[in-house]
């Protein structure tokens, strides 16, 4: 089921591809659907790509590609204009486009690479290229600490970080441990333990239950300050 919100933009950014070959800009999808920002239209996005109906072009931040269309009463709303089944596209115009098109994301305050610190619930958001982010809901930790250097990650950067309640071994996840403190680290399991790993050969791992680790997501990507 599509929301109104969802088959506007699908219909919109089919309709921009049909006329030039080349996908709307982010600022021209929130301008089309009236929204308040950009961070609506990446939502939107991220639940089209789930569902199927559109794709990113790889190495192209601005390109998308329409996959389907909704057809037989796949909508939210009885509102809706019915869309007939998406044709054979024709080739679309490969333009080389800007990757210039940014988000809003929040920063939550600071996340250890070391010792396990405080989680900080902040109200700043931080200004992240779309390029570095994938489908899903994202936010920004600023790193403090030396414990994952191995793995680039330094002290100062921002770990662009995708909501997750799960990860498979060996990812890097956000750990909030015992309910109050937070880390960035390799995460394993042992058994019935959970090991978080730094990517330091100066720290030690660190062994807690299962129950008292929670992941609340898994690094995207990374964004540094150069002074």
């Amino acid at each position: 089921m599509l929301t109104a919100k969802q088959h506007e933009l699908l219909v919109f950014i089919n309709q921009r591809l049909d006329e030039s070959g080349i996908s709307p800009s982010f600022e021209e999808m929130k301008a089309a659907l009236d929204l308040k920002s950009k961070s609506g239209v990446h939502r939107l996005i991220g639940a089209l790509e789930e569902r199927g109906f559109i794709r990113r072009l790889a190495n192209r931040a601005r390109a998308l590609e329409v996959m389907k269309m909704p057809e037989g009463g796949n909508f939210a709303s009885n509102n809706l204009t019915r869309v007939a089944p998406l044709k054979e596209s024709k080739p679309q115009i490969q333009i080389p486009v800007a990757a210039n098109d940014v988000m809003e994301i929040p920063l939550h305050g600071k996340i250890a690479a070391g010792v396990p610190i405080e989680a900080l619930e902040g109200q700043n958001s931080l200004s992240v290229p779309m390029a570095l982010l994938g489908a899903g809901e994202h936010y920004a930790l600023e790193v403090s600490g030396d414990s994952m250097i191995e793995a680039g990650i330094l002290d100062g950067d921002y770990a662009l970080i995708r909501k997750a309640n799960t990860a498979r071994d060996g990812e890097i996840v956000v750990a909030l441990v015992r309910g109050e403190e937070a880390t960035l680290k390799y995460l394993r399991r042992e058994g019935q333990q959970i090991r978080l790993d730094p990517a330091n050969g100066s720290y030690e791992p660190q062994y807690y239950a299962q129950h008292e680790v929670e992941v609340q997501g898994k690094l995207a990507g990374l964004l540094r300050r150069y002074h």
